[in-house]
């Protein structure tokens, strides 16, 4: 049986998918199967992998409906693996990636759930633009009796199936490509604490990402980013959780403070996020919640 499924997400890269699927094709491990959810508007992504098709490991699919939740979950639902890892198609992955996703749940069997570090390419250090990363310093677990925070990056993370069977999949309203725009990795984050579930962040799980952003595509990255996080937050304010409630205006606080203290010195960038944040917020009332399982209601809003 399969030991491990990657999940690739893709829409409208061709010039980078090539190279982050031929990474974790790569992979030294020797049970893992990889499934491209591919949601672009053309061909070129398809040609793109069409010399590694070839492989048997590899499951292309074209999915019509755009959503990265949505692709997570249909990812999800096409492979068997107990442990499911996530990167981006703008990442490169090494050769160990999937070995240490796998030793880390190994050695820790009460995680259910794990971020590793989100390198910035080293080639790219001086190269104008933004690039995210996420990085770790030493491993950590979150949950009951560890201390709580919203911490990680989609571009590399990992769950237990049996997770995903127990709380449910990932929210298709949140994410890029759905109403709600991002944050769906940490609505799951935050939806398996409140199941009991932890959380393990491990500098031993890293890719190097290769998503750099210009100035006007960061700014729009920003508005993203914050239309998600507020989103996410008042979601669970709305179940009436207290939890998310101090989150969210620590978050808040933070925010404010920091334009208070340096409103001349806010790049635009940081202005972006904020209001997305107020933007999202104000967003999440247009849809209606499933508070049993803490999911937005797709057809509940525009």
């Amino acid at each position: 049986m399969t030991r491990v499924s990657a999940i690739i997400c893709t829409r409208g890269r061709p010039d980078l998918i090539g190279k982050a699927v031929a990474s974790v094709l790569a992979n030294d491990h020797d049970s893992f199967d990889v499934v491209v959810l591919d949601q672009s508007e053309d061909d070129a992504t398809k040609a793109a992998l069409s010399a590694l098709t070839v492989d048997d490991r590899l499951n292309y699919v074209h999915l019509d409906r755009a959503g990265l939740s949505h692709a997570y979950n249909a990812g999800i639902a096409m492979t068997s693996g107990p442990l499911l890892a996530f990167t981006d198609d703008d990442c490169i992955a090494p050769t160990e990636w999937l070995t240490s996703v796998e030793s880390a749940f190994e050695r820790n069997p009460d995680v259910d759930m794990l971020y590793g570090q989100t390198i910035g390419a080293p080639e790219l250090a001086d190269a104008p633009g933004s690039l995210p990363a996420v990085l770790i310093s030493h491993e950590e677990k979150l949950g009951v009796g560890f201390g709580f925070r919203i911490y990680g990056m989609g571009a590399n993370f990992a769950l237990r199936r049996e997770l995903v069977e127990r709380i449910g999949g990932f929210d298709e309203v949140l994410g890029g490509g759905g109403p709600l725009r991002s944050s769906q990795d940490f609505d799951f984050q935050f939806r398996a604490y409140r199941a009991g579930a932890i959380c393990l962040l491990t500098p031993e799980v890293w890719v190097h990402h290769y998503g750099i952003r210009d100035g006007e595509a960061w700014t729009a990255t920003q508005t993203a980013y914050g239309i998600g996080d507020g989103a996410f937050y008042l979601k669970h304010i709305r179940c009436r959780d207290l939890l998310a409630l101090r989150l969210l205006m620590m978050r808040l606080g933070r925010l404010l403070l920091r334009a208070a203290l340096n409103p001349i010195r806010q790049r635009p960038s940081q202005w972006s996020y904020t209001r997305g944040y107020f933007t999202g917020m104000k967003r999440s009332l247009s849809f209606r919640i499933d508070p049993e399982r803490r999911l937005y209601r797709l057809s509940g809003g525009g």
